[in-house]
């Protein structure tokens, strides 16, 4: 499943092909578990004649930023994700958005098994679910006391903390193991039971970790050969 690192690739990705770029027409297939709060045609509507100014990300959310409201907000699930290609080439299976640019290219979001999420936000950081959220581990964590106190509130077992996405957003299952790993905690700790030094810890490696996985990427290839991931 996609988590921070890897939506940050994607987010940086679109920036890189699609800024600038103006939306000629969009096609939305109808899909009433994808499509969140929102039709096929409202889609199509929002995008066709927009420009794209460049693309956010919080957590596991991710949006296009158009020169015009409401804007795309995506959530990729277990196997959603972004998908390019010139305009002659075969559409990729599994559609669920298709927008053809004004350079000849083609933007495809695609999810497999449906657990990915597309609707529009006139403010996506305001809105829920995005307004829900906790810090964004890639943007800046809590001060360890101010964290200390957060999870000294919480009486479950510190990797189910970890994944709580209204306290870490974006963290996912292998972004908490090896953080716990590298910090020397055991996923069965209760979080209020932390002391602020193993807090401490627990913050500076998720720190590390988060902003080494971005840096290459999300090419788990090239993480650290000592990291708990191989």
């Amino acid at each position: 499943m996609p988590e921070l690192p890897e939506v940050e690739a994607a987010r940086r990705e679109a920036v890189r092909r699609l800024r600038g770029r103006t939306i000629v027409t969009a096609r939305c297939p109808p899909d009433d578990i994808v499509l969140s709060g929102v039709t096929r045609l409202e889609v199509e509507r929002a995008l066709v004649g927009a420009r794209i100014a460049g693309a956010g990300r919080h957590g596991k959310h991710l949006w296009f930023e158009l020169d015009r409201r409401p804007w795309p907000v995506f959530h990729f699930g277990m196997t959603g994700g972004f998908h390019y290609r010139r305009d002659n080439a075969p559409a990729p299976r599994f559609l669920k958005l298709d927008l053809a640019l004004d350079d000849g290219r083609r933007f495809a979001f695609v999810d497999a098994r449906r657990f990915g999420r597309l609707r529009l936000a006139a403010d996506p950081r305001a809105e829920g679910p995005i307004a829900e959220l906790g810090p964004d581990p890639l943007a800046g964590l809590p001060r360890t006391g101010e964290l200390h106190a957060t999870l000294g509130r919480r009486r479950a077992p510190i990797k189910s903390v970890l994944l709580d996405q209204s306290v870490f957003a974006g963290v996912g299952n292998w972004i908490a193991d090896e953080v716990l790993y590298q910090a020397r905690l055991s996923p069965h700790r209760i979080a209020a039971d932390l002391d602020r030094a193993e807090v401490g810890r627990l913050r500076q490696r998720l720190a590390a970790i988060i902003r080494r996985a971005v840096a290459v990427d999300a090419d788990s290839g090239r993480f650290p050969r000592g990291w708990l991931f191989h």
